[in-house]
């Protein structure tokens, strides 16, 4: 296995995706970690992710165990890794005499190990405004750029290397030719992280946590937790028991759909629970997204109590956390930003009375959805929309009322009608309605109207960390705008948003 500690980037989940799509298993841990927790773990390789800080930032800079970097494994160092590397083998960071952000070019002068294969003259991606201006003892130039003299560095009999630019991205063209080099060459890991691998290891890490007690999961029709209750259940069987909420915050005919799927799997272990008074009395008049959200997050754990309660016995709970909900929540990895709080990671009570079982929070929505399908999920449900675990909740901007709700519902269906019907739903990551707080003139039949606007959403993206905005067809925009109009009493508007991720999130709240 690789281990990734991560000091505060974006990009960390990204590294491990690269690892992965290698079939490489792959860990991120803190920055934090102790070298014998390392170690313990027999990892062949370890790589230090990027980082907003500086680590000429005092007692306030990230850092991590020495004896990580000692050369006792393989280390490679990416950006605010590499600088980190040289302080503490005693080279010198410095501020850039000129700062590099996105592309550059690398001179390679030295391939060694780690530019084995590649052209010495290679387009990188740069984010940083400190440099490495003095190499430690031991360590050799391996490129340059025309404003940076250490674009990359090795020791290659310690195995240590670092590089300045982010060979995990998109923008470094044989960045996966880099990271490859870095794994097979140098780590001397093996291809050999299959799914299959991982329900097998995962089956016996949840039956050793759950030993002979009884397990609860929350069903939300989505792919996450279809594919976190079957993986459960498979490991458990009847102690499991799966709870469906109607929070009346679904997607139209949800709660038919999961009972018509599931009813089957679970038998009578499947319990329906009717909550929709329960979460429209709680989230009355609130508008802040960051509560709505911890509300429902709250609400939900309650429901998952009072029906524990009923079934006797309960000490789990199961969700469907990935690893993306992780780290937009809270930098529970790494010294990262917050962005928002994920229903699955936001709204636990401290003292919550059931322990948390999360089988998929080292899993990207891709890697879900292959191990569904070697579950034997059907397809209707792996190739589903993701949809965000508040529900329509976080599609209504402002407060949430009864009303609403049965306007973004309507719409919501409308789009999904529409997309399949023009043969794109699976071209696309999600595409959906929101309401927002805004009324307009409008004229049907001769008369004036003032009703509510909705918008249109829809994403191309291969794991939700970033997205570009759908180029739908016009006659399909067309025919949505057409409907949503005509059909649904209330909203007189449709408009398109064209954002990306970043700079904006998928959802808007």
């Amino acid at each position: 296995m690789i281990i990734i500690l991560d000091f505060g980037s974006q990009y960390t989940q990204l590294i491990a995706r690269r690892v992965r799509e290698f079939k490489v298993y792959c860990e991120i841990l803190p920055h934090t970690v102790s070298h014998k927790e390392i170690f313990k773990k027999n990892p062949s390789g370890i790589i230090l992710s990027g980082g907003p800080a500086s680590v000429n930032g005092g007692g306030k800079s990230p850092s991590c165990d020495k004896e990580i970097t000692s050369g006792r494994v393989p280390v490679l160092g990416i950006c605010y890794g590499m600088q980190l590397l040289a302080h503490q083998h005693g080279g010198r960071v410095a501020s850039a005499r000129r700062r590099e952000f996105g592309h550059a070019e690398i001179s390679v002068e030295n391939a060694g190990e780690l530019f084995k294969g590649l052209a010495s003259n290679l387009n990188v991606w740069m984010s940083h405004g400190d440099e490495v201006q003095n190499l430690p003892q031991g360590f050799v130039r391996l490129a340059k750029t025309a404003n940076a003299e250490m674009a990359a560095m090795a020791w290659p009999e310690k195995k240590l290397y670092g590089v300045q630019f982010h060979p995990e991205v998109a923008h470094t063209p044989q960045g996966k030719q880099i990271l490859s080099n870095f794994l097979f060459n140098i780590c001397r890991e093996s291809v050999d992280w299959k799914m299959s691998s991982f329900i097998e290891s995962e089956i016996k890490r949840i039956k050793a946590q759950v030993g002979a007690d009884r397990a609860v999961c929350g069903m939300s029709g989505g792919v996450d937790s279809a594919v976190a209750s079957v993986l459960v259940h498979r490991a458990i069987g009847q102690q499991l028991h799966c709870v469906f909420v109607d929070n009346g915050l679904l997607r139209h005919g949800e709660k038919e759909r999961v009972e018509e799927v599931f009813r089957k799997r679970f038998g009578s272990h499947l319990h329906i629970v009717d909550a929709r008074k329960d979460f429209l009395k709680k989230l009355k008049g609130v508008a802040d997204p960051e509560k709505k959200r911890k509300i429902i997050g709250k609400t939900f754990i309650e429901v998952f109590d009072r029906e524990a309660k009923k079934l006797g016995k309960v000490k789990f709970l199961v969700q469907g956390t990935l690893y993306p909900d992780l780290i937009e929540s809270q930098s529970v990895r790494g010294p990262s930003a917050v962005i928002k709080t994920h229903h699955n990671v936001g709204g636990l009570p401290k003292k919550m009375k059931l322990s948390l079982i999360e089988p998929l929070k080292f899993l990207f929505k891709d890697e879900v959805r292959e191990l569904g399908a070697e579950l034997g999920l059907p397809s209707e449900i792996l190739k589903r929309h993701p949809f965000p675990g508040p529900g329509l909740a976080v599609r209504i901007l402002g407060d949430v009322t009864e009303e609403k709700l049965k306007l973004v519902s309507l719409a919501d269906k409308i789009v999904e009608e529409e997309i399949r019907a023009a043969g794109i739903y699976e071209k696309l990551w999600q595409a959906f309605a929101v309401l927002i707080p805004v009324r307009t003139v409008g004229v049907m039949g001769d008369d004036r109207t003032y009703e509510r606007v909705a918008v249109l959403r829809a994403v191309t993206s291969a794991d939700a960390m970033t997205a570009d905005w759908a180029d739908i067809p016009k006659p399909v925009l067309s025919k949505i705008s057409n409907r949503i109009i005509n059909e649904i009493r209330g909203i007189n508007r449709v408009v398109y948003d064209i954002s990306s991720k970043p700079p904006a999130t998928i959802e808007w709240e």
